[in-house]
């Protein structure tokens, strides 16, 4: 089985780190490559950022649909650009809120979210409640640390756990969810520090689509999801079009795509062993 993990932000450390995360937890027989878009922005903070991620985030999406991926997991806590990503792909798409959330809620009761910047909590409320995980979701907190800083402010894992310990003493949750998939590393270490689960979404997202290919589902394309409309794009946007293809006859066909080019192929790849 061949996973493709897209981190939507075009900053190559980060795409290895997740990449990284995402072979550690995926099982045998699956090849995970971890790819970055070749444009866009080198961290997604802001909504501006998010719009600005999409359009390079398809272009992933149809280049690994080009090479045969089963399936796909966008790795960015604000889950950017899935429900287009749903209609390009054949395979499952799984965003790493979703997928990081879902997972707390068997874990215990309750969870909190710690995440990077103050002014992307909104969006990670939001997405609890379009997940149905609203209730459960006791807490959503964040250390002030852009995204980028991660991997180089001395103090960010110090920082970090504390406010994670913080959420378990004053709140009571029962499980972590870990809100940016820059802190993919620290799942493990903060699990043992902090005494409850810590779900890295990127970790809890690969195991998912590769639980749903296994199972032989994908997403649903009798109506909202179906491949979008032939259309013409101008401008910049040119290489988007959609041509005129009649549908797959076989849903496990693979619908056309971009075909993919050296730049917008992966920064980290592997093949997982157990």
């Amino acid at each position: 089985m061949l996973l493709q993990v897209i981190n939507p932000n075009t900053t190559a450390s980060m795409t290895d780190l997740i990449g990284a995360s995402a072979r550690a937890a995926a099982g045998p027989g699956t090849e995970v490559v971890a790819v970055h878009p070749e444009m866009g922005p080198a961290s997604i903070e802001s909504h501006y950022d998010e719009a600005l991620a999409v359009p390079g985030l398809l272009a992933q999406i149809a280049a690994g649909e080009a090479a045969g991926a089963a399936g796909h997991v966008v790795a960015c806590f604000g889950d950017p650009g899935m429900d287009a990503a749903r209609e390009l792909a054949a395979g499952p798409v799984v965003g790493i809120a979703e997928a990081g959330m879902r997972a707390a809620t068997y874990l215990g009761r309750t969870f909190g979210v710690v995440t990077t910047l103050q002014r992307t909590t909104g969006r990670a409320w939001e997405l609890a409640g379009r997940y149905g995980v609203r209730e459960q979701c006791r807490t959503v907190r964040a250390v002030e640390i852009p995204v980028l800083a991660l991997e180089t402010d001395p103090a960010a894992r110090t920082r970090i756990a504390a406010e994670c310990e913080d959420v378990v003493a004053t709140e009571g949750c029962d499980a972590i969810v870990l809100g940016c998939a820059g802190m993919a590393d620290l799942a493990a270490e903060l699990t043992a520090r902090v005494g409850v689960p810590v779900v890295d979404g990127v970790a809890a997202a690969v195991v998912t689509v590769e639980g749903l290919v296994r199972l032989g589902l994908t997403t649903g394309k009798r109506g909202e999801f179906a491949p979008p409309l032939p259309k013409a794009y101008t401008g910049a946007l040119a290489r988007f079009a959609v041509p005129e293809a009649s549908p797959p006859a076989d849903p496990a066909q693979r619908r056309p795509g971009m075909a993919p080019s050296p730049a917008n192929v992966g920064t980290s790849t592997g093949t997982v062993s157990g």
